[in-house]
């Protein structure tokens, strides 16, 4: 039997009195790949803001590890969720320093700089996402990919057990794209369990255990990545035929 994760239930979700997602119901099993397809306003970043706890649920009820969401603290989440929106920082922090951030949630009370396990763990995902080599340079003078790689990097040093990637090809040249997808590839075949809402679908699905295709705020299609794939009406709608 599988392990869950994550479980979603009967979650609708919007903003102010509008609804954007209804009636959710999905599983992420433990060590998954899962992605969320969809066209524009389909509810994908909404759904992934909601169980990031940025949107509170209209109705419904998710759950972590079997422990509802709502009920964690903000350190015990921040060490089991991390996320990589679609508005990365440019700040006047190194790359180190930035990656560094990931590990606060780890910090004891009246703890103000970083441990030599912190420093290690920062060096394993800077090694893991390419940012090793740019990490004396400035946030703010490398390229979006770059940016996107540590951001990912920053949210692997919280050592969560599921990471949501938000867009993360969005804006990215073909090369750079394709390199982002590699990472999740190989974080996942460390034990992460990931969900990735993506517009690029077909790429999503190649890299991906299951998939969901929202329309609408509701789920049309759900299944094994491959079976989406060679799906003709999937094909038809979201891949471009």
């Amino acid at each position: 039997m599988k392990d869950v994760l994550l479980s979603v239930e009967d979650l609708s979700c919007g903003y102010g009195k509008e609804l954007i997602l209804h009636d959710m119901d999905f599983k992420v099993y433990r060590g998954e790949l899962m992605c969320i397809i969809g066209p524009n306003g389909s509810g994908k970043s909404t759904l992934l803001r909601t169980i990031s706890r940025i949107l509170k649920p209209h109705r419904g009820k998710i759950f972590l590890d079997g422990k509802n969401i709502t009920r964690m603290r903000h350190k015990e989440f921040a060490q089991k969720i991390a996320v990589v929106s679609q508005t990365l920082e440019s700040t006047g922090m190194t790359v180190q320093e930035y990656i560094l951030l990931g590990r606060l949630p780890y910090f004891r009370k009246y703890q103000f700089f970083e441990t030599n396990n912190d420093e290690d763990i920062v060096q394993k995902y800077m090694k893991l996402t390419d940012a090793l080599k740019l990490k004396e340079t400035l946030m703010s003078e490398i390229s979006g990919g770059e940016r996107q790689l540590a951001s990912i990097a920053r949210a692997l040093t919280q050592e969560p057990a599921l990471l949501l990637l938000d867009e993360p090809s969005s804006g990215l040249s073909p090369k750079l794209r394709e390199l982002v997808f590699k990472k999740i590839v190989d974080i996942n075949e460390l034990g992460t369990s990931l969900i990735i809402v993506e517009q690029n679908a077909r790429m999503a699905l190649a890299v991906s255990h299951r998939g969901y295709v929202l329309e609408m705020g509701k789920n049309r299609f759900e299944g094994e990545a491959k079976s989406l794939l060679s799906n003709d009406e999937v094909k038809t709608l979201y891949l471009g035929g």
